[in-house]
């Protein structure tokens, strides 16, 4: 049996979507759960697809749940939120089929880098995530490292 809570995402993938649009899950990212768990995609500010696995949508879920029912800024937000969000399980070849408007908002025509962050993982157009490895590389890289005490 699966255990999503152990899962870690690292590593780098270049994936091209099939003639359906869809995108394979790499395999070392699949090793730790079941056909059946749920994944939640939902459009980054930055301009990537962020992806969280089913312990982050746990987690997500419980902060969700203590949001006042009275709070109308909090409603509002969940209800936009979730508006632009998809959940999705991926099939036996680890394919999963990203909506067109998640797609197009993080600029993804054909080609997709799948970018581990080892509590979940992106998707990035190729050309967005050049950007971000200029913005992280060399001495930035190093500043970023001791920034985050790591």
């Amino acid at each position: 049996m699966a255990q999503s809570g152990n899962a870690f995402y690292t590593g780098l993938f270049r994936h091209t979507l099939d003639d359906k649009g869809r995108l394979t899950i790499p395999s070392a990212w699949r090793g730790a759960h079941a056909e059946s768990d749920v994944f939640l995609a939902t459009p980054h500010p930055d301009g990537y697809v962020a992806v969280l696995p089913p312990a982050e949508v746990e987690k997500l879920h419980a902060k969700i749940a203590q949001m006042a029912l009275s709070d109308g800024a909090a409603q509002d937000f969940a209800s936009r939120f979730f508006a632009q969000t998809q959940s999705f399980s991926f099939d036996k070849q680890g394919r999963v089929g990203l909506s067109g408007e998640l797609l197009k908002q993080a600029g993804i025509n054909r080609d997709a880098v799948l970018v581990g962050s080892l509590t979940k993982f992106n998707v990035y157009a190729p050309a967005r995530w050049e950007k971000v490895e200029a913005r992280t590389a060399g001495e930035n890289f190093g500043d970023i490292m001791r920034r985050l005490g790591i």
